[in-house]
């Protein structure tokens, strides 16, 4: 599958399917992790929703007094984010992430998983460099080996050992922990592999 297909043709599906999309998404419970997250990160800390999709995690930063900027790549996303959570999000792809030593935190939660895993490395390096030192980052994955297009969508599933072979080249990103988690959305039966990380190098 081409990096032009996980681009544009991911990008279509949610621009057309958007308000479906937000509608099975918003209100989901996803606390713990989002909690978890907030845990080990400095009061009032600068967050980047790293593709916010519905902005139901921006919203619920917001709401606890952090400092939160939020992109995606989907136009029509954007805007729906926009309105649920009163800040402007900006419409912009992961690869022109372009942030040095700004956030305390970056939350890609299930949106890194529609790159190519040249591009995941590539995006990776930015994360890097947009993270302050001691920043957090947390990702989540569709857990599996699969790697292409999958009802309209390009994906990138992982393992915890395909996991440990792409942050081998990310030797200032260390693992605090990972672990599985089943999906929260009704009639939904997949597994995702979670992953919290802490930038140690300057």
């Amino acid at each position: 599958m081409s990096e032009k297909y996980n681009k544009n043709q991911t990008i279509q599906y949610y621009n057309q399917n958007a308000a479906a999309f937000v509608e099975n998404t918003r209100n989901v419970d996803f606390h713990p992790i989002q909690d978890e997250f907030l845990e080990k990160l400095p009061a009032g800390a600068c967050i980047l929703d790293l593709g916010c999709g519905s902005g139901r995690d921006t919203k619920y930063f917001l709401e606890r007094g952090y400092e939160v900027d939020a992109i995606d790549g989907s136009k029509e996303l954007c805007a729906l984010a926009s309105e649920y959570t009163g800040i402007p999000v900006k419409c912009q792809l992961f690869q022109e992430l372009d942030e040095t030593r700004k956030y305390d935190g970056i939350w890609a939660c299930s949106s890194l998983l529609h790159l190519s895993l040249g591009e995941l490395d590539e995006v990776l390096y930015r994360i890097e460099k947009a993270l302050k030192p001691q920043g957090i980052l947390y990702m989540s994955f569709k857990y599996g080996v699969f790697e292409g297009e999958r009802n309209g969508r390009y994906f990138l599933d992982f393992t915890e050992e395909k996991l440990e072979q792409l942050l081998k080249k990310h030797t200032s990103l260390q693992q605090l922990r990972n672990f599985l988690t089943e999906d929260v959305r009704p009639d939904r039966e997949e597994r995702w592999l979670n992953l919290f990380l802490k930038k140690i190098n300057s």
